[in-house]
């Protein structure tokens, strides 16, 4: 397939990086990547359709199970495949397991689209970072290899110094702010052969470090808000994700 190309539809699959959080708009919904990608694609082809089947919590067995099939079937011209990493981020993880679920999807993606895309996730820099850095190395090269079976584009948001810039990231520190998903989707953008608008890997303005009491309160308010519920959901074993439907179930056309 030649890069550049008009494409008519695209299917997201994934979790909570390609449902959009934390990109909130004024609603409380959440728009993301993906939605800023499929306007963009829009905007060059009437009548393009989108579905985002993303859900967040997701591991990838249950992306497997739940949105593959579903998104094979839909035949688009473009499928995003992002999905793993909440899996490396677990206490216990069968690293053998979630490759080997990321090439059953990769086996029934590719066929049912002209151009399937994969990722790189990005990560927030600093401290603890490189606490789970053995296991997204290995999802990474395995991501890899799957790109060269299939012919499928890899999008390197990790290796992107700008995107694990704290300013990027919400206040849960697990998510992208609205900055960093519209840099995604300039990346994904010109993975896909389009002509840059602008350049998405450039660092933001120096900027002085907050107080040391604003970095506190800070840190207080992730613990309280986001990081205490987090473990509570791993202990009791439910998902952020339990019982809500995707995004966009429907491959249906998208008004720009």
């Amino acid at each position: 397939m030649q890069m550049n190309a008009t494409y008519t539809s695209l299917v997201a699959v994934g979790d909570s990086f390609t449902e959009g959080m934390s990109d909130a708009l004024p609603d409380g919904t959440y728009r993301g990547w993906a939605d800023l990608l499929a306007a963009r694609l829009a905007a060059r082809a009437p009548g393009f359709r989108y579905a985002n089947l993303a859900v967040r919590g997701k591991l990838i067995g249950q992306i497997v199970e739940e949105q593959v099939d579903t998104a094979a079937a839909m035949r688009a011209d473009v499928v995003t495949l992002v999905g793993g990493l909440n899996d490396t981020l677990r206490p216990t993880c069968d690293l053998e397991a979630v490759c080997a679920l990321l090439e059953e999807a990769a086996d029934k993606l590719a066929p049912s689209c002209q151009q399937l895309v994969l990722m790189r996730s990005p990560a927030r820099r600093g401290p603890g970072a490189g606490r789970f850095q053995a296991r997204i190395e290995r999802l990474f090269e395995c991501i890899d290899e799957l790109a060269a079976r299939h012919g499928a584009v890899v999008v390197d948001l990790y290796s992107a110094e700008a995107l694990g810039d704290p300013r990027l990231w919400a206040d849960d520190r697990l998510h992208l702010a609205a900055e960093g998903h519209r840099r995604v989707a300039e990346a994904v953008w010109q993975a896909l052969g389009h002509e840059p608008e602008e350049d998405w890997t450039a660092p933001l303005p120096p900027s002085a470090p907050p107080a040391w009491y604003l970095r506190r309160a800070g840190d207080l308010r992730f613990a309280r808000e986001h990081l205490v519920p987090w473990i509570g959901r791993r202990l009791t074993g439910r998902s952020s994700g339990d019982g809500r439907p995707p995004k966009r179930p429907e491959l249906l056309p998208y008004e720009v």
